[in-house]
């Protein structure tokens, strides 16, 4: 690990990674139709090195690139070079690895405080009042 790297990072070793270059789609011209510059990502969760917390927080994320092999699938085909579309790619891995690094916090549960709870009686009581008003006493 880098001194430059903050202590909570993870990275992904590009060993455990697979990169496969595939025609990019959509309109381009005719060198679309002849170079292979799209890239698709695999990344195999459940054989990789990352710590098992953070194995059991990504398969659990609700994410369509994760298939139910628990592989992550990125297509990236914005740029022009394979190279940019390579490193596009291992970055969009990586912010979806860094999005599940930290565990989230446990929530504590809190109580009312006294003060809040006489404010809300009081209101509660206020509000009784006006509502008895608008009944009709006496119209009989």
């Amino acid at each position: 690990m880098n001194a430059a790297q903050a202590p909570n990072t993870l990275t992904v070793d590009p060993a455990e990674v697979t990169v496969t270059a595939v025609r990019a789609q959509g309109a381009g011209g005719q060198n679309v139709n002849k170079v292979s510059n799209a890239v698709h990502l695999r990344f195999d969760v459940a054989a990789s090195s990352l710590p098992d917390d953070v194995k059991a927080r990504l398969l659990a994320l609700a994410d369509a690139r994760i298939t139910r092999e628990g592989v992550v699938v990125i297509k990236a085909q914005e740029h022009r070079s394979l190279e940019m579309n390579r490193a596009d790619a291992l970055a969009r891995l990586d912010a979806l690895v860094q999005s599940v690094a930290t565990p989230p916090k446990r929530r504590r549960p809190t109580r009312p405080t006294l003060a809040s709870k006489r404010r809300r009686l009081e209101t509660k009581s206020q509000r009784s009042q006006v509502k008895a008003l608008r009944t009709a006493r006496g119209a009989e």
